[in-house]
């Protein structure tokens, strides 16, 4: 994404397909996907509605199986794929074979961790809105045989592929909602760096399980610094079904350890609260770079200030120093 070791329990993947089967309509809402995504958690043992992860990316310059490794050994029970060293960049794309994706998944298991998200890259709208649509719906697959609930999306940098762009998620929903897999779009420049312009994304798609997986971080980082997410998060009141847990330092770097930068955490979580982003994936996208030792123990720095925060009645109330 350009810019800027106890094993658990877990839920099953039946489990998670029994109880989103019971969604009507046959498209998962975004507060009815929370409630899921709180479930899996529950069940897993992880203490409440939150789901604290972390992403590949901040171990990307290693392999995925490092990468994994250095989470669970960081104490997460939840991950995300989707940066590592490979050919492509990203750990499951458009190209990636359905059966690999499995495999990724059975690797995430065996580390006693459940998947709640995957960023699988672009889909080749450019060449056409067929095309586009063709793409996705293959990082659908990946994304359901890899056993992850939701799949994230970017959006598009060239303005003339917007409404192309989103009509291809558009198109992509009810197939999405059939494979049990959530779509959602996080603030990531050009037309949708901001949560009014998220917004706007999502009412043009209209549809049901098509969300917003907040990032605060990014919500500095491309504006300069200049618009605080906490300002900004009320806007997406009703949309948020995640967050990407990234932190920033001016200017324009978001390899920070959340906690240790510009956002204010407590208080962006509260109007997302608010807003009734009341339970769901908490996943770290960025820590401190260094070695593998280095980024693990940054990643563990970071798990625990999202688990005192989130356990804290005062969070989103009392401004981090």
């Amino acid at each position: 994404m350009k810019q800027d070791s106890t094993p658990h329990s877990r839920m099953t993947r039946r489990s998670f397909l029994g109880a989103a089967a019971a969604v009507t309509g046959g498209q998962i809402a975004g507060a009815a996907w929370t409630r899921l995504a709180a479930a899996t958690a529950e069940e897993a043992g992880s203490g409440g509605p939150w789901q604290i992860g972390c992403y590949t990316r901040p171990f990307d310059q290693h392999e995925p199986l490092v990468a994994l490794d250095a989470i669970a050994e960081a104490g997460y029970r939840h991950a995300g794929l989707m940066t590592a060293k490979t050919k492509e960049w990203v750990i499951i794309h458009a190209g990636t074979p359905v059966e690999e994706a499995a495999k990724l998944g059975d690797e995430v298991k065996k580390r006693g961790l459940t998947l709640v998200s995957v960023y699988a890259g672009e889909f080749p709208v450019a060449e056409s809105v067929e095309a586009g649509i063709g793409g996705l719906r293959r990082l659908i697959d990946n994304c359901a045989a890899a056993g992850s609930p939701g799949l994230l999306l970017a959006g598009i940098a060239d303005e003339a592929l917007y409404k192309p762009y989103f009509k291809v998620v558009g198109e992509c929903c009810a197939y999405a909602a059939e494979k049990k897999v959530v779509l959602s779009i996080k603030p990531h420049g050009g037309k949708n760096a901001t949560g009014p312009q998220c917004r706007e994304a999502v009412e043009l798609v209209g549809q049901k399980n098509f969300r917003l997986w907040y990032d605060p971080g990014n919500i500095f980082y491309y504006s300069d610094g200049k618009l605080d997410p906490v300002d900004d998060a009320p806007s997406v009141a009703g949309l948020v079904c995640g967050m990407s847990v990234k932190d920033y330092r001016h200017p324009k770097e978001v390899l920070v350890t959340p906690g240790t930068g510009k956002v204010n955490f407590p208080a962006v979580l509260e109007r997302l609260r608010k807003g009734g982003f009341e339970r769901g994936p908490l996943v770290v996208e960025c820590v401190e770079r260094g070695d593998l030792k280095t980024e693990i123990e940054e990643a563990r720095k970071a798990r625990r200030f999202l688990e005192e925060l989130m356990s804290s009645k005062q969070a989103g109330t009392t401004r981090r120093e």
